[in-house]
């Protein structure tokens, strides 16, 4: 549950220059809502979006975030790709753009789309959506072309400043102030230790510079040539590379010819097996590990203990960029690279390399589910979060190649698990998109039709559920086969419990596991069909039954050291034991449960637990706990498309609990209360439910006595923080100029230790309360 720049990439080498390019854009930002850069491929306009968004991470209270769009091709899912960047793990039927315009609303955050030009028309569409209806946000684009909407600022990203051609440098270091020649210096350092700008050097380095337009990737590129070349040599093979260009294509604009030069002399100086696999590379979205690069580039001339060494030789060649603080090393190109390599497969060779890319992640998919119920779920998770574009492009390989749909309709159904913990929504697309490829009966099509029966059933789109449910019985039959009969069974129960038809959800669960025994199934999905069930009987009132099925569901998982359905139970045994009113136990039991959400990154079930930590709360008659605790589960619900509305039972309890809680503080306190879980980061979220301080003294509520003064001036900017006023506002209301305020506003952060407006909003109610 991180922010936003946790999840920015890490530079892996220094950011050299910029200093004027980065003030400017940091200036235009505060005056301009959409800002893009742009420029050719290789100008910096990556590095110089995210080093700017760097530094104004303590403008935005609510965070900086970066949406990575060069693996996405659909524009259809790009409110999606920004949604899933936010940490919106809505799961509804909602309209992805209302969900992000409900968010964003009252939020005070910079947006980074990074690589608009293959999504113009949905980027500008999306800006143009969100921009009037999210005062406080702003959005900092690059892209090869302006999105062309109103009020867009267009900042073209400069080269790196190089000498003009006719300037003579005396060989003295003074290159040094061109950024250009900075550049070259410190990357040719990396691979010739001890380089530097000197007397016999500086004029070939200038010339070099100049010649690729001052354009980083480039320059870069070049300066990789220096394990084998002195610089006079790389200069003169360079001009070489030029004159091949020019006689092919004289219109070409300058810097593109630039970057082409670089980088087909790159392609041109490699081996012919690095060759190859660069071009096979090229089939992978976002990164990829060794294994993955070996099965799918092998073959065809290239043998499978070849792909090592070539990769080596792509690395060291600064072709591929290496991700050593992953726990297995990942692999990625920068999008230009990626490119060239792509315009290098033939297009049988690309339909063959698709295929094993498709083969490789349907073995993942299909491992992984086998894997489930065991202790490897977090690294599962893990796994698959990084390979997620990778498993798209899988599956948009198997719904537009011809004969391939029912693979599709196998790796989706394969991907369950994944689906509901991670990506419920992505999970109902590609399912009904496969589902649409390929209608003809088969057990494929009955596992994939349970799954989206699941999917649906969560989101609350009841009658969909219950119809392709219903299907998936009948295909399940006609195939014999009795565990998807079981999971369809399953959860056709689970909707007729959200529908609150107890006596068929009992039937259909007790069915559903009488063919798991009958197929020999024990897995996650048995569990929680135990305990799941447990909590149906506890609401008829078979308290007894009820414990005991919640606890061999439990049983099951801790057997094979299972997480995810063991949390599942526990917070099942949880709501049994509540509605017993034994509410230790309920506590300790959810508590466990949340723990082990926790580690899941499960954002439904972290929202459902501080839900019954709520009830459980009112129910001990600690108001003001169960207050606080609505609130933080006010803000997960917003965020994952209010689940608790599908659920009947659940909304009456929730209803109930708020009601009494709220007639026992009253409406003033109650809502102070309220307001406070709401403000509450993720992680003081978390602490405050964990915890046992007593309600009135919340985590986020905690600051040190031995704090730092502040001024008068910065108490002023503080109160009308906690107002909720914008830095322009603030600026406004004390006659200052806007940079001024938020300069007050950053000593006041670093002051108090703090890292959002949240916590000096917080900080100063506590003041005025105490």
């Amino acid at each position: 549950m991180s922010r936003g720049l946790d999840s920015f990439p890490a530079e892996v080498t220094s950011f050299v220059g910029r200093r004027q390019a980065t003030a400017e854009v940091k200036r235009t930002l505060s005056t301009s809502r959409l800002v893009t850069l742009t420029g050719v491929g290789g100008t910096g306009k990556s590095r110089l979006a995210l080093h700017v968004a760097q530094q104004l991470r303590r403008a935005f209270a609510d965070g900086v975030w970066l949406v990575e769009l060069a693996d996405l091709r659909d524009p259809s899912l790009l409110a999606d790709a920004v949604a899933a960047t936010l940490g919106l793990t809505d799961l509804s039927n909602r309209d992805r753009e209302a969900v992000l315009v409900s968010y964003l609303a009252n939020k005070r955050l910079l947006l980074v789309l990074d690589n608009c030009e293959h999504l113009l028309g949905g980027c500008a569409h999306l800006a143009a959506v969100l921009l009037p209806a999210a005062p406080g946000l702003r959005v900092l684009a690059t892209s090869r072309e302006p999105l062309g909407i109103a009020g867009e600022h267009v900042w073209p990203v400069p080269p790196l400043s190089v000498p003009r051609p006719e300037a003579s440098l005396p060989g003295d270091g003074s290159g040094r102030k061109y950024e250009a020649l900075v550049l070259f210096e410190e990357r040719a350092a990396a691979v010739v230790p001890g380089f530097t700008l000197n007397r016999d050097n500086e004029r070939a380095v200038a010339r070099l510079c100049q010649r690729l337009d001052g354009l980083p990737l480039a320059i870069e590129l070049a300066a990789v040539r220096l394990r084998a070349l002195t610089v006079p040599e790389v200069l003169a093979r360079l001009e070489d590379r030029f004159r091949l260009l020019t006689g092919g294509d004289r219109a070409a604009p300058a810097r593109h010819q630039a970057l082409r030069a670089a980088v087909g002399w790159s392609f041109d100086l490699c081996t012919e097996l690095e060759r190859t696999l660069w071009a096979r590379l090229s089939v992978f979205a976002g990164g990829f590990e060794l294994a993955a690069a070996e099965q799918v580039c092998s073959g065809d001339g290239l043998l499978r203990e070849e792909a090592f060494t070539g990769l080596t030789g792509l690395v060291d060649k600064s072709l591929l960029i290496m991700d050593r603080e992953a726990p297995v090393a990942r692999y990625r190109m920068l999008e230009t690279i990626r490119q060239y390599g792509h315009e290098r497969l033939t297009g049988g060779e690309e339909v063959v390399v698709r295929r094993r890319h498709r083969d490789y992640y349907l073995r993942l998919c299909e491992e992984a589910a086998a894997d489930w119920f065991g202790p490897n779920q977090v690294e599962w998770l893990n796994r698959f979060q990084a390979e997620q574009p990778n498993v798209w492009k899988a599956l948009e390989f198997c719904l537009t190649e011809p004969g391939e749909a029912r693979t599709g309709l196998r790796m989706a159904g394969a991907l369950y698990w994944y689906w509901h913990q991670h990506a419920i929504r992505d999970g109902r697309r590609w399912l009904d998109r496969a589902l649409a490829c390929d209608t003809e009966p088969s057990p494929e099509r009955s596992r994939a039709l349970w799954v989206v029966g699941w999917i649906a059933t969560a989101q609350g789109d009841i009658p969909h559920a219950l119809t392709v449910l219903n299907e998936a019985v009948d295909r399940a039959r006609e195939f014999d086969d009795e565990q998807t009969l079981g999971h369809a069974l399953q959860f056709t129960g689970m909707a007729k419990w959200f529908q609150g038809e107890l006596s068929q959800a009992v039937a259909a669960h007790e069915q559903a596991l009488a063919h798991y025994r009958a197929a020999g199934a024990v897995n996650s999905l048995t569990a929680m069909a135990l305990s799941r069930l447990g909590t149906i009987v506890s609401q008829q009132g078979d308290a007894e039954r009820a414990v005991a099925l919640c606890q061999e569901g439990i049983d099951l998982c801790i057997a094979q050291g299972e997480q995810w359905a063991r949390a599942w139970g526990l917070w099942n045994l949880a709501s049994a034991r509540w509605l017993q009113h034994d509410l230790r136990q309920a506590d300790i039991n959810v508590r466990e449960a949340l723990r082990l959400k926790i580690a899941l990154g499960d954002r439904v079930g972290i929202a459902w637990c501080f839900e019954l930590l709520g009830w459980v709360a009112a129910a001990k008659d600690d108001a003001q706990r169960a207050a606080v605790l609505f609130g933080m589960g006010d803000t997960r619900w917003g965020q994952i498309g209010q689940w608790l509305g599908t659920w009947q039972t659940a909304r009456d309890a929730s209803n109930h609990a708020r009601s009494q809680t709220r007639e026992a503080l009253g409406q003033r306190r109650f809502g102070a209360a309220f307001e406070q879980g709401q403000r509450l980061t993720d992680d003081e979220a978390l602490t405050y439910a964990l915890s046992d301080r007593p309600a009135a003294q919340p985590a986020a509520a905690s600051v040190a006595p031995e704090l730092p003064q502040l001024t008068r001036r910065e108490r002023e900017v503080a109160a009308l923080v906690a107002k909720g006023m914008s830095n322009k506002d603030i600026a406004a209301t004390l006659m200052i100029a806007q940079r001024t305020a938020e300069a007050h506003i950053d000593h006041i952060l670093t002051k108090l230790a703090f890292t959002s407006r949240a916590q000096i909003a917080a900080w100063i109610t506590e003041k005025q309360q105490g």
